[in-house]
């Protein structure tokens, strides 16, 4: 049973069971995790059945290639191939581009991270399948597009379908609109597949196992990560991605904690003041209590992406201009909103005139707070207000009482400061800080002169002000209030007032040289370096999937029998295929690549870069001679060599006895397809295809 206590506050409230599930439960759903299981239970054990039989899925495969296939005509060859051709080699990345630049515009940040790290999954994932199937292409068909490396997991479909999820994630609303995306993205899918089976490609189970990846993964980190109930796309004004929506789940969450935690039936929740708050989702909450009197609250809802938000917001202003003084991030949401109840009580402890706290509610451990306080009822922004000599006095004074207490404020602007009954209110007292430095304190004064003079003027605000500070003092704030030092808000209300108030105030003050914000330390300059690599290397993983064709294989061994296979596809009029058998001492192939109509491996000694790596490529026809390329004819092909040394030094690879570098024959290889998966290895010495 619900254990009932009585509040210091005279409201009823009632504890969480222990063990009792959270309201907002993070969880990608059983299709999420159902995807996740299915794709690396099949395509792992796919590829490892790959890997080790080269007839494994070839019934299923070989009976859709044949009936795909002999579809094949003159003009659907030319569309297929031009579409193929359009998508592989840079169609999918325009799409990507597109998906996460209308993502951008419409300020969805978190889904763009979520994606971009998806995407970087999704290559990492795909990569480890591709080389662990090491899978040639289709055989008994002649492909008749452009190809590259293995074939499974179809690197093109991956990228297709990670682009897809994500614009479905991101920029279509759920519901309707989203069911109906998902059954195009799957028709696209499909069509993609069909196209590359038709052009001899890729086998069925290739773009199936592609797909799958690129679908998991995305659907997986969306749901996780970026929940539609707490992150949802919407369309219409544009917010801060600070503010959540207190619809549907959280709504009832909200709700529900306000019954159990305070003891108040929530009547109406609303957003207030979203223009201003960058930080948290406030909002006015109407309620009643258990005698039936109708209360009015201000509460600010805090969530896990608001203390993330502050260390970026901190670690960006600190690569920008410095190490400003006391930018700590939080560690938690809980010291997040214990922070401000803090700070609240403090002040309401000193009298300032603050809201009276009301108490922390816990919408899901560790991952939603909310802060309760007194709500100012006929309260208007001061922007709104008129500002006479008493609010003038009364806002100076504040200024001056934190300076005597220890205290700064650290977001004076005019969305904190209210006006009721013709009295000075101060808001949002998350920035306060105890024992502060000069420097805080003396920007404080100057954002508060700038707000005070926005609605009255300079000359009046600047001689009330001599009564509470020195001219030192306001010479001092001016030197300091300048640029980032104010917040936002009062930044763009000053320029949309017209008036240069911060250059009028400083021909008042007397003359002092401005203080400087830009701080240069070590600290700052490894974080630029240190921000710099992180990009560099995040976009080294997600650009290969808006590219989503390879050629890498593994290495060129003569005994490596699918590399020697995929090397046969590539050049299949050539008789002789080069390949490695014993180096000597300390060289290795680190590079092997195959495409149609060229394949080509390196040798090298290890990482070194004093020894010139010899190139080994195979080709049709042999290129034009060129000084210092070696080149080797074989029937139906050539053989070239570059960075070979004159005169077969002894220790480096070369096609000579005992050299490390030979051949074998192709027709090895096309018996070895017919034996092993009762197929044709297309080309010479083989059945026609």
């Amino acid at each position: 049973m619900e254990q009932r206590e009585e509040s210091k506050l005279g409201f009823h409230s009632y504890r969480r069971p222990t063990g009792a599930p959270p309201p907002l439960p993070k969880s990608i759903g059983f299709t999420g995790w159902a995807w996740l299981l299915v794709t690396f239970v099949v395509v792992g054990l796919g590829s490892l059945w790959l890997h080790f039989a080269l007839s494994a899925l070839h019934w299923v495969d070989g009976f859709i290639t044949d009936l795909v296939v002999d579809l094949r005509m003159g003009w659907l060859d030319g569309t297929t191939r031009f579409i193929n051709t359009t998508a592989s080699t840079g169609g999918i990345a325009v799409l990507g581009a597109a998906v996460i630049l209308a993502t951008m515009w419409f300020r969805r940040w978190r889904h763009v991270i979520i994606c971009l790290v998806g995407i970087a999954a999704v290559e990492v994932a795909a990569g480890g399948f591709y080389l662990v199937a090491d899978r040639p292409r289709p055989f008994g068909v002649v492909p008749i597009a452009g190809w590259e490396g293995y074939s499974s997991p179809s690197m093109p479909l991956a990228g297709l379908a990670t682009v897809g999820v994500s614009a479905i994630y991101m920029l279509v609303v759920q519901g309707r609109p989203r069911y109906l995306a998902k059954w195009v993205l799957a028709g696209v899918l499909v069509v993609s597949s069909l196209g590359r089976i038709y052009l001899g490609v890729d086998h069925a189970t290739d773009d199936l196992f592609g797909a799958m990846v690129g679908v998991s993964i995305l659907v997986a980190a969306f749901r996780m990560f970026a929940p539609n109930e707490v992150f949802p796309v919407q369309y219409g004004k544009r917010g801060k991605s600070a503010h959540l929506d207190v619809r549907g789940k959280r709504g009832a969450a909200i709700r529900a904690a306000m019954k159990e935690q305070l003891g108040l039936t929530v009547t109406n929740i609303k957003p207030v003041g979203l223009e201003a708050s960058g930080g948290s989702t406030p909002l006015r909450i109407t309620a009643t209590d258990e005698s039936g009197t109708q209360v009015a609250l201000f509460a600010k809802l805090y969530a896990k992406s608001h203390v993330r938000a502050d260390r970026w917001y901190k670690l960006g202003r600190t690569m920008l201009y410095g190490r400003l003084e006391d930018e700590t991030p939080f560690g938690t949401v809980r010291r997040f909103v214990e922070y401000e109840d803090y700070t609240l009580r403090l002040l309401g402890e000193y009298g300032f005139p603050t809201p009276k706290a009301l108490g922390v509610i816990e919408i899901t451990p560790e991952r939603e707070y909310m802060i309760a306080m007194e709500f100012f009822e006929d309260a208007v922004e001061i922007g709104e207000a008129e500002v006479d000599d008493t609010i003038i006095d009364e806002g100076l004074q504040l200024i001056r009482d934190m300076w005597d207490l220890g205290l700064a404020h650290r977001d004076i602007k005019p969305a904190n400061l209210m006006v009721q009954d013709g009295h000075l209110k101060v808001i949002d007292v998350f920035f306060v800080q105890v024992r502060p430095s000069a420097w805080r304190q003396a920007v404080d004064l100057g954002n508060m002169m700038l707000v005070l003079a926005l609605r009255s003027d300079a000359d009046r605000v600047y001689a009330r002000a001599l009564e509470y500070f020195t001219p030192d003092d306001l010479s001092e704030a001016f030197a300091a209030t300048r640029g980032v030092a104010s917040p936002t808000q009062l930044r763009q209300s000053m320029k949309q007032d017209g008036r240069d108030l911060l250059s009028h105030f400083r021909e008042l003050a007397p003359a002092r040289k401005p203080i400087a914000i830009q701080r240069w330390s070590f600290r700052r300059v490894a974080l630029i370096a240190g921000a710099i690599a992180v990009v560099a290397i995040s976009l080294s993983f997600a650009i290969p999937l808006f590219f989503p064709t390879r050629g890498a294989v593994l290495p060129a061994n003569c005994d490596s029998e699918r590399t020697m296979i995929t090397f046969a596809q590539a050049v299949p009029t050539a008789t002789k295929i080069p390949c490695v058998s014993n180096l000597p001492v300390g060289w290795g192939t680190p590079v092997a690549q195959a495409v149609n109509d060229k394949a080509w491996f390196q040798v090298g000694i290890g990482d070194s870069g004093t020894v010139t790596p010899i190139v080994v490529t195979l080709t049709a026809t042999c290129p034009a001679s060129v000084a210092g390329v070696k080149q080797i004819p074989v029937e139906g092909g050539c053989i070239t060599v570059t960075g070979e040394p004159e005169g077969n030094q002894i220790g480096v690879p070369s096609f000579t006895p005992n050299g490390g570098l030979t051949t074998i024959d192709r027709s090895t290889l096309v018996a070895l397809v017919e034996q092993q998966a009762d197929s044709t290895l297309c080309g010479t010495g083989a059945p026609p295809c």
